[in-house]
C-alpha cells in the first residue's frame, strides 16, 4: 500500500499531545425519529460495526427519519469524527494545545475532507498517512433526548499498522491519547512501547461498553502492564469492567482502575464525574446550564478539557471542572466538533469557575 506523509507548514515543534487513531473517520449525524432506530439492529445507545452495503442503506433511510429543529436549521452533519480525532481537534481549536495525529486516511473525498477539517482547526497533521482505500466512515443517530446510537463502517477502511509507526511520530511528545480497540490492539500495544520509550504519558478511553464487555481479558491485561496512565471510562463501561463482581458501582471501578493508572475517571453524564490521582478522590458535579442537542463526543471533550488541565498543572478537582465545561459545550450541538459559539460559552463558564482561560480565543 502507498502510503505518503504529510507535512504542514512551518511545522517544527513536536506536538504536546499526540493522539493515535489508526483510521481516519468520517462522522454522519443526524438527528432521527424512533422508528428508524427501531429498523436498525443492534442495542440503541451502543456502537455496532457495519459493512458499507448498511451503511449505505442507513443514509439512504435517514432522509425519511430526520428530525429538524429551530435551533438548528442543517439536520445533518458530516465532518471528521472518531473519539481520538474530536479529543485533539477540542485541545488544539479551543484550548490552544499543540496538538497532532497520528493515523491513516484513504485516497477518497472522505479521506480529504478529515484531513482539512483537521488543518483546518490547528491540528498537526504531519503524522498521518494517506493509503491507496477507502476512508472510514460511521453514521451517529441522534434521538430527541440527545442520545446517540452509533453504526461505524471500518472493516475494509485503511488504517496505520503497528510496523509503520517510528521513533521519530513520538519524539518529543509529552502524551499519547488512544481509545481502546480490540481491531487495533496490535497498532496500541506498539505505539505503547514508542511511547515509554520516549518518555510519554499514555491515556485511553475505554470506548464503548460492548467494547469492554467482549474483549475484557485483553482491556485488563493492558491496565495491568503499568504503561496507562490516565485512564477514562463512562459509566456504562466501568460497571462492565467489574461485571460479575459484587460489588460493580462506577466508585468501586474508579478504584479498581487506579490500582493500575495515576489518574482515574469515572464520568457520569448528568451527575458530573468522579476521579482519583494517588489517595486523592474528588466529585465534580456536570454543568446545569447547559441542554442536551447531541451527547456525540462529551466523553471526548471532557478528556480534551481533562488533559488541558493536567499539562496547566491544574489540581485534579479543576481538570474534572474543565473537563465538565468542554464536555457541556459540545452536547450544545451536532457532531462531536465544538461551535465557535460554544467555545464562548465554555471560556465564559470557566471564568465563572475561576479557571484558568487558554491563551486563546476563538
Amino acid at each position: 500500500m502507498g502510503a505518503e506523509t504529510l507535512v504542514n507548514n512551518g511545522e517544527a515543534k513536536a506536538p504536546l499531545i499526540l493522539g493515535l487513531q489508526p483510521a481516519a473517520l468520517i462522522d454522519h449525524v443526524a438527528c432521527v425519529d424512533w422508528s428508524l432506530l427501531h429498523q436498525i439492529p443492534g442495542e440503541r445507545g451502543g456502537s455496532i460495526p457495519v459493512e458499507f452495503k448498511e451503511l449505505e442503506h442507513i443514509l439512504s433511510e435517514l432522509k425519511k427519519h430526520i428530525l429538524t429543529s429551530v435551533d438548528d436549521p442543517s439536520p445533518m452533519k458530516t465532518m471528521a469524527g472518531g473519539s481520538v480525532a474530536n479529543t485533539i481537534r477540542g485541545l488544539s481549536s479551543g484550548f490552544g494545545v499543540n496538538s497532532g495525529m497520528i493515523g491513516a486516511y484513504g485516497d477518497d473525498e472522505q479521506g480529504q475532507l478529515f484531513v482539512s477539517n483537521m488543518n483546518f482547526t490547528g491540528v498537526n497533521i504531519s503524522r498521518l498517512r494517506k493509503k491507496t482505500g477507502p476512508t472510514a466512515q460511521c453514521v451517529c443517530l441522534v434521538d430527541a433526548y440527545g442520545n446517540r446510537t452509533m453504526r461505524p463502517c471500518l472493516s475494509t477502511a485503511v488504517k496505520v499498522q503497528g510496523d509503520e509507526l517510528t521513533k521519530d511520530d513520538f519524539s518529543g511528545s509529552k502524551w499519547l491519547v488512544m481509545r481502546y480497540g480490540i481491531f487495533n490492539l496490535e497498532v496500541t500495544q506498539a505505539a505503547i512501547r514508542f511511547a515509554k520509550l520516549e518518555g510519554l504519558s499514555v491515556s485511553i478511553d475505554l470506548a464503548s461498553f460492548e467494547m469492554v464487555r467482549n474483549f475484557r481479558e485483553p482491556l485488563l491485561k493492558l491496565l495491568k502492564s503499568g504503561d496507562i496512565d490516565l485512564c477514562f471510562a463512562n459509566e456504562d463501561e466501568a460497571t462492565e469492567l467489574l461485571r460479575g463482581e459484587a460489588n460493580a458501582s462506577p466508585e468501586a471501578a474508579l478504584e479498581y482502575l487506579s490500582k493500575y493508572c495515576r489518574w482515574a475517571v469515572v464520568t457520569l453524564g448528568a451527575n458530573g464525574c468522579i476521579a482519583k490521582h494517588a489517595p486523592e478522590v474528588v466529585r465534580v458535579p456536570a454543568i446545569g446550564e447547559t441542554k442536551v442537542v447531541d451527547a456525540t463526543g462529551a466523553g471526548d471533550l471532557f478528556a480534551g478539557g481533562f488533559l488541558y488541565g493536567l499539562v496547566k498543572g491544574l489540581s485534579l478537582e479543576e481538570c474534572c471542572k474543565v473537563g465538565s465545561c468542554s464536555g457541556g459545550a459540545v452536547i450544545r450541538s451536532l457532531g462531536g466538533e465544538v461551535t465557535p459559539e460554544n467555545w464562548q460559552w465554555m471560556y465564559k463558564q470557566m471564568q465563572i469557575k475561576g479557571l484558568p482561560l487558554p491563551d486563546i480565543r476563538n
